[in-house]
């Protein structure tokens, strides 16, 4: 039966277990899979551009002994010069995985609906779960475990926030997440996620005020205050979130050695400071690698 990845909700916390200590294993062992793929091929349906999510599924699956083919909006236009069911039955024929990046979450749905093959989410506007992947790996690899370690998530209740409260929920993380008034997670959502964190024992928070979130955390987690699609909102969601800059003072009332973490790319001078981002205690670099690691086991686990 095939297999895809679609949200964070839909993965047993096993198997997010499953997916960390696989990443674990083809980071320290890079040799041993590189023909691990070999002769498999996935596409690349871009309708957003990127840097990290295209540059890590490429040589990923480089890495990995198969072949990457980006597919960007002028040459698919998905939904507009054909069909998404259309592509996903054409595709399928040619290629072993899909990887979407799209504006809408329905489009990656309606792929993975008429795909044979196996569809990643490479993001959306609802979701990120790769990112989340990558994000609980980077936490694991720097902690060792999730047990007594609080995430203190200050920003916009977007779709990496959807993704790492549900995948933090699942695997017993602690979480804290503080946003602007009217910017916070759907509720739908935060009762999804709450009912994950009864399951894992872990505690889940919410709050309009970034000091109390940020107070005594192990890691402070930040993302871009306007996300792309989101240009006209500028002025309004500066306003509101003029408040929510993660800068020395915010860091102050955390743990002396909270680490810093945000997904890129960063408004550097907005959302966070350089003195943050550029600090001892942030990890964003590391973070970012990860998700190369992380994608070459979903693409491991959906492929082989």
């Amino acid at each position: 039966m095939k297999k895809d990845l679609i949200s964070i909700q839909d993965l047993e916390a096993k198997v997010i277990a499953d997916i960390i200590d696989l990443t674990d294993e083809i980071k320290s062992n890079k040799a041993k899979y590189a023909d691990a793929l070999k002769g498999r091929s996935i596409g690349l349906i871009f309708q957003k551009p990127s840097n990290r999510t295209r540059v890590s599924f490429e040589i990923g699956m480089v890495q990995l002994g198969g072949h990457a083919i980006y597919l960007g909006p002028n040459e698919i236009a998905m939904g507009k010069r054909e069909s998404t069911k259309d592509v996903a039955a054409v595709l399928s024929r040619y290629l072993d995985g899909i990887v979407a990046r799209t504006y809408k979450h329905e489009d990656v749905k309606e792929l993975a609906k008429y795909a044979v093959v196996p569809v990643i989410n490479g993001l959306s506007d609802r979701a990120h779960p790769c990112q989340a992947l990558g994000d609980i790996f980077t936490i694991k690899e720097k902690f060792g475990g999730f047990k007594g370690i609080t995430l203190s998530y200050i920003g916009d209740g977007n779709n990496v926030l959807s993704s790492l409260m549900c995948a933090s929920a699942k695997v017993g993380l602690d979480m804290k997440v503080a946003t602007p008034k009217g910017y916070e997670p759907s509720k739908e959502l935060i009762a999804i996620a709450k009912g994950f964190a009864k399951v894992s024992g872990s505690k889940l928070d919410f709050s309009n005020d970034p000091k109390w979130t940020a107070k005594g955390a192990n890691i402070i987690y930040t993302d871009v205050w306007v996300s792309m699609g989101q240009e006209k909102e500028t002025k309004a969601r500066e306003k509101a979130f003029k408040n929510f800059q993660v800068n020395d003072s915010l860091m102050k009332l955390a743990n002396k050695k909270c680490l810093v973490m945000h997904c890129l790319p960063a408004h550097r001078g907005q959302e966070i400071t350089d003195s943050v981002i550029d600090s001892k205690n942030s990890i964003i670099y590391d973070q970012a690698e990860n998700r190369m690691h992380v994608q070459k086991a979903i693409l491991l686990m959906l492929l082989k």
